[in-house]
Formats: structure tokens, C-alpha cells, sequence
């Protein structure tokens, strides 16, 4: 749970903001665009409801919010990882970084979570629009560090989705052979 800093600190907007957008990824997590209130992003937060609408104009633009908020972490992951590829580096080590910079960070079955109800609620406009921004983003730091190969780019989506698959089902705890196959273990 996210919590607002305490009124008259001279916490910076923009952490006030990044709380309330942390709480918004972890509710919309749970129960998508749909299933969650304003209230109970304001709760998580630990600030009131009215103080939600003063940061953002409509649920749904708080929603848009959360996809450029999760999409900067993708970006930062995957920018970090690279750093630590050599350019000369075969495309293989490459891809596995890449491949390590999202494991990790949907290790926070939070951020996962909300990326699927992100692509559930693509049809809205707006959602959509950053949804798509967030996909063309990271296609392009991916691309960039997978020496422009498309196939390989193409395969660490894939991977990503069944990454997805594995965390969303927790099959790391399910002792089955279908669930170790798709795991690869």
C-alpha cells in the first residue's frame, strides 16, 4: 500500500503524484478500470478522494496515467539492463538481458497484473492510445538492444507474454507437468 506523505512536508508534486499513481497500478491491478473507485485508489494512497480529481481530471485519465507511470519503469529496466550489454555483445547476452530486465520487474505480480487489465481496457480511447505509446516504446529500447533484429524482437514479446502467463497463474508453485512446460522447467 502507497501512502501520501504527510500534509505540510515539503515532499516535491511530482512524489505526490508518483504515490497516488503507485496506489492506481496496485488497485487497478486487482480489479481493472471497471472494478475499481477513486476511493479506494484514495484510500491506498492514503489521501482523500477530492485530492485524486485535483491530480487528475477522470478515473480514466488517472488510468492513462498509470500506463505512462508503468511504462517509465519498463523503460528504466530495460535502459539499465542495456547499460550493462556491451555493444559487441552477441545478440543472444542481449536478448537475455532484456529478458531479465522484464522478469524482474514483473516479479511485482502488481505490475503485471495491471499491464494485462491495461491491454483488457485498450478499446477505450484514450487508454488505448497509451497503451499502444507504451508498446511503441518499448519495442523501440528492445529493438535498440537486440541490434535491430525484428526476429529477435518479436521472440522476447512472446517470451514476455508467456512470462506473463506463468506469473499471472503463480505456476512456479503448481508441480504439473503442463505447468512445468510452459515454466521451462
Amino acid at each position: 500500500m502507497s501512502v501520501m506523505p504527510a500534509p505540510g512536508t515539503t515532499v516535491k508534486s511530482d512524489e505526490r503524484r508518483r504515490a497516488v499513481l503507485q496506489a492506481a497500478v496496485d488497485c487497478f491491478a486487482r480489479r481493472g478500470l471497471y472494478g475499481t473507485t477513486t476511493h479506494q485508489i484514495a484510500d491506498a494512497a492514503g489521501i482523500s478522494q477530492p485530492y485524486i480529481y485535483r491530480l487528475f481530471s477522470t478515473k480514466e485519465a488517472l488510468f492513462v496515467g498509470a500506463v505512462e507511470f508503468v511504462s517509465d519503469l519498463l523503460a528504466d529496466a530495460l535502459s539499465a539492463q542495456a547499460a550493462m550489454v556491451s555493444p559487441d555483445a552477441p545478440a543472444a547476452d542481449a536478448l537475455r538481458a532484456a529478458r531479465d530486465a522484464y522478469t524482474s520487474l514483473i516479479e511485482d505480480r502488481s505490475v503485471m497484473m495491471f499491464l494485462m487489465h491495461a491491454n483488457c481496457a485498450a478499446h477505450e480511447p484514450l487508454i488505448g492510445d497509451a497503451v499502444r505509446s507504451c508498446y511503441a516504446k518499448q519495442v523501440e529500447l528492445v529493438r535498440d538492444m537486440l541490434h535491430h533484429d525484428e526476429e529477435l524482437v518479436r521472440q522476447w514479446f512472446g517470451a514476455g507474454m508467456l512470462d506473463n502467463v506463468v506469473t499471472a497463474l503463480d505456476l512456479v508453485n503448481v508441480d504439473e507437468t503442463w505447468a512445468q512446460t510452459l515454466r521451462g522447467s
